[in-house]
């Protein structure tokens, strides 16, 4: 088949080796493909060159001079005035050895830089700057690609891409395409078939249910100096860290990242949070996924706004002093057609065994955890978002699932590797290699993973043979208190070690402990409702409940609207009950959210030691009979505050204990106060050690010794 018959069929994989200007003899030839035009003529120096048509639209002449110059095409169409365009085919190949060399061996730590639109202008060509897109995605299995766009019509014929060496990159400058064009990649499958990609790069996309991807640029200049340079300074291990977690789309209807940076800032500040939590911002075409089935991994999601829209929300956040934690999916994506899936007319970015690379669970694809270059495409976008973006941290979902090859599988569903077992070591290589770099280029940046098994060394160091991860979520914690919760507070005492068994392997990982969305959906009810009682009763059980969470060993995550007693169980498709904000029992409980953040933070026995048994003492956990608990938190100076805990119906009038150090202490926090929505039952400021005192109904005490100021 001749090299025009390639071209046309979209096969041919070096289309500038036939296209544009080439030195023929003492001049310059130039090719060009218009199969609809009339008439073709190249505009160069002053003069007119008119090109002859071959064949099949193929157009072609010499110019009379000894180099390629500067130079543009004049196109006539049937019926239309000349157009003068510039000629794709006359650029040097946008990415350089150095980048395919790093693209084979699957380490370009920056791949989005050099993958996927980008706008580019380019001088000294002999004439004026040109301004551009460069066009380059990897599909190694493709025997041609086209690019097509509102550019041209959405007809990829004219503009056939190249393959660059063996790297399966194929790569296209489009000059004068600029911000806001829109594009598919037009994909030759080694079958025939042709099919229509969004690129996987794609750094903006169309609002679905649209599927085309977005050439951006960004303008936006970062105002978070102060922060990014704590930050690189900080580990948030022994750091205070409460967490807001919530979903953009719910939390209030309607506000686009602009709209949100307004009110969600100030709603944050005002309730002392350190860090919010977004679920899923990447791009995802169906909002009940709520996130977690991702199509395009290099974009924000365009229902509220452009890339730089979410960096403006990002930026006010970190100038109000709040941490941004996203949460990132990269144990599977999402089916649709014109995505990941079968990307090349291959398994690519799929594991090809079907043991192995589809979720039965969640009806999704599984990365090929073995390919270097998919590793290189996941952990480069991991570093994109703290790069780009600011992130202080990602929380990986579906850690478990990535871990264990027999993961939602039946016997006889799953092979074990090679050593027997039914750890998959692809992934295992693939998250210590995300976590080294991601730790190594982005100092205070931290990873959490949602991992719910006993696997051992999930937050130990990738040099000792961990995972890396900076923290776990705690979901034995979760189950086993919300089990007690949900328990009549005259069954708690046959339940009580739900509440203390967490304090045996509380510092064998850096913990996170977390109410999430999963509690909250899926008939599980709200977290109000988990309670037991009346509706004072199921406030009282929810402020105690909390209290005694933000003074457990660990750091804290809320989903949104538990902070103020959400009524209903969580939906997607609608907001927070926010009206409940009428009733002074739900804005006490809110109340009393602000004051644990506020003194939390000013209180290095809550996290100064967070990782290690010797910030935590027990001083009774026994005390089944009355639903009571008593700890103490130590900083690392040896400051003591000491949690009292009593989930009992009824207050117990006559308590007496013995307080470390004895003692007056002072009372920092009682859920029961009046201001809460309490019963206002108390010790009017102060206790005794060793002498009797009043424990609250279905409250906690925080204290400290008298004297001790807590901040705030």
């Amino acid at each position: 088949m001749s090299d025009f018959d390639l071209l046309l069929a979209g096969h041919h994989g070096d289309p500038h080796s036939i296209l544009g200007p080439h030195l023929h003899g003492a001049n310059v030839r130039v090719r060009t493909y218009k199969p609809l035009a009339q008439s073709v003529a190249v505009l160069h120096g002053g003069m007119r060159s008119q090109l002859a048509h071959v064949r099949d639209g193929f157009w072609e002449g010499l110019l009379e001079v000894a180099q390629v110059p500067d130079y543009r095409l004049e196109v006539e169409y049937d019926g239309t005035e000349p157009a003068i365009v510039d000629d794709p085919y006359r650029f040097l190949p946008t990415l350089g050895e150095a980048d395919l060399h790093l693209i084979n061996e699957g380490r370009h730590e920056q791949l989005w830089q050099v993958l996927g639109a980008h706008v580019r202008t380019y001088s000294g060509l002999g004439g004026p700057d040109i301004t551009g897109t460069s066009f380059a995605v990897w599909a190694p299995g493709a025997r041609g690609i086209r690019l097509k766009g509102d550019f041209n019509n959405w007809d990829g014929r004219e503009h056939p891409m190249r393959q660059l060496g063996v790297s399966g990159v194929w790569e296209l400058f489009m000059p004068d395409v600029v911000a806001g064009a829109k594009y598919k990649f037009l994909i030759g499958a080694a079958d025939g078939t042709w099919q229509e990609k969004a690129d996987p790069m794609a750094f903006f996309a169309q609002v679905p249910p649209e599927t085309a991807s977005v050439v951006t640029a960004s303008s936006y200049t970062w105002g978070d100096g102060e922060w990014m340079s704590a930050r690189a300074d900080t580990s948030p291990i022994n750091a205070p860290m409460s967490t807001y977690e919530m979903h953009l789309a719910s939390w209030r209807r309607g506000r686009s990242y602009v709209q949100l940076a307004d009110e969600l800032v100030d709603y944050l500040r005002d309730l002392n949070f350190t860090h919010v939590e977004f679920m899923p911002v990447m791009q995802h075409p169906f909002g009940g996924s709520w996130g977690y089935h991702v199509t395009s991994y290099f974009a924000p999601d365009s229902h509220f706004g452009d890339p730089d829209g979410l960096r403006y929300l990002i930026d006010r956040l970190h100038q109000a002093g709040i941490g941004v934690i996203l949460d990132w999916v990269p144990g599977h994506f999402a089916t649709d057609p014109w995505a990941l899936v079968r990307f090349d007319g291959t398994p690519l970015y799929e594991d090809p065994n079907p043991q192995r690379g589809w979720h039965p669970e969640w009806g999704s694809w599984i990365f090929n955890f073995g390919r270097p270059e998919v590793r290189n495409f996941l952990y480069a976008n991991a570093v994109y978002w703290a790069e780009e973006f600011h992130a202080d941290g990602l929380r990986v979902d579906g850690v478990a699932s990535m871990l264990y090859l027999n993961y939602a599988r039946k016997d006889g569903e799953w092979t074990p590797n090679i050593h027997g077992g039914q750890e998959n070591l692809e992934a295992v290589q693939f998250l210590q290699e995300m976590n080294a770099t991601l730790y190594r280029r982005c100092p205070g940046v931290v990873t959490i993973a949602e991992e719910s098994t006993s696997w051992p060394g999930v937050t130990k160091p990738t040099t000792q043979g961990g995972l890396g991860f900076g923290f776990k979520w705690n979901m034995g914690w979760m189950h086993d208190s919300l089990d007690y919760m949900a328990e009549d507070p005259m069954n708690r005492s046959h339940h009580h070690n739900k509440l203390t068994f967490s304090l045996v392997y509380a510092f064998s990982e850096n913990f996170v402990l977390p109410i999430s969305h999963d509690e909250v959906v899926h008939g599980k009810g709200s977290l109000l409702r988990k309670m037991p009682g009346d509706r004072w009763q199921q406030l009282a059980n929810l402020r105690a409940f909390l209290s005694t969470m933000w003074a457990h060993p660990g750091k804290q995550l809320l989903f949104m609207g538990c902070e103020f007693g959400q009524e209903s169980e969580w939906a997607e498709s609608r907001e927070l009950d926010w009206w409940l904000l009428e009733h002074s029992e739900h804005r006490g409980l809110q109340a009393l959210v602000r004051d644990l953040n506020a003194i939390y933070a000013s209180s290095r026995p809550l996290w100064t030691q967070d990782g290690d048994s010797a910030g935590f003492s027990w001083i009774d956990a026994n005390d089944a009979g009355r639903n009571v608990f008593a700890f103490t938190r130590w900083s690392s100076e040896g400051e003591p505050l000491v949690c009292i805990s009593n989930f009992a119906g009824n207050p117990h009038t006559d308590y007496v204990i013995d307080l470390p150090g004895g003692g007056t202490w002072r009372e920092v926090l009682n859920t029961d106060a009046t201001f809460y929505g309490g019963s206002g039952v108390g010790n009017l400021g102060t206790v005794e050690s060793g002498h009797p005192f009043t424990l609250p109904p279905l409250g906690a005490l925080w204290l400290v010794p008298a004297g001790v100021e807590i901040p705030g």
